[in-house]
């Protein structure tokens, strides 16, 4: 009797597999759909849209932009730390797919300095210099944005004088 009761189970191990492998499948396919879009602040992302997406709408611009690209293709820009979403739509005002962004700190080696309350972030890449991060003591980010900015102004004025 044992043994007719193990061949009976035999016959049930490719059905097994098959709902195994579909289970599986389903599940993959439902966390892809769930997935994050993950964007470094000041940095850039292209994404594929769907086909048919006519318009963009983000949750909070002032956490990430979002622009549509000829080719069907979608640039975010982080802007600022934190989530948002954003849902791609048809035509008719169908939605096509919704997701989440989230903009993360950057991935370059930084060093932060702390003087009490007061925050500095530095970018040390090679040699550590003055980054503009968010959250930094005021009058840092200030001089540091100053200094960026005359840089940047006297590099356009040199680029047009040729």
């Amino acid at each position: 009797m044992t043994a007719l009761y193990v061949r009976g189970l035999a016959v049930l191990r490719p059905l097994f597999w098959l709902a195994a492998v579909l289970s599986v499948a389903a599940f993959a396919s439902r966390a892809s759909a769930d997935e994050s879009v993950i964007v470094r602040l000041d940095s850039a992302r292209v994404i594929k849209l769907p086909d048919r997406a006519a318009t963009i709408v983000i949750g909070n611009p002032l956490i990430a932009d979002l622009s549509m690209q000829p080719g069907g293709l979608a640039v975010i820009t982080g802007k600022s730390f934190g989530a948002t979403n954003f849902m791609v739509l048809d035509k008719s005002g169908a939605v096509l797919n919704e997701q989440i962004v989230e903009v993360q700190g950057p991935s370059d080696p930084t060093v932060v300095v702390y003087r009490g309350v007061d925050r500095q972030t530095y970018s040390c890449a090679e040699y550590c210099s003055p980054r503009l991060t968010l959250g930094d003591d005021q009058k840092f980010f200030t001089e540091t944005m100053s200094e960026i900015t005359a840089r940047n102004t006297q590099s356009m004025a040199a680029g047009i004088g040729k």
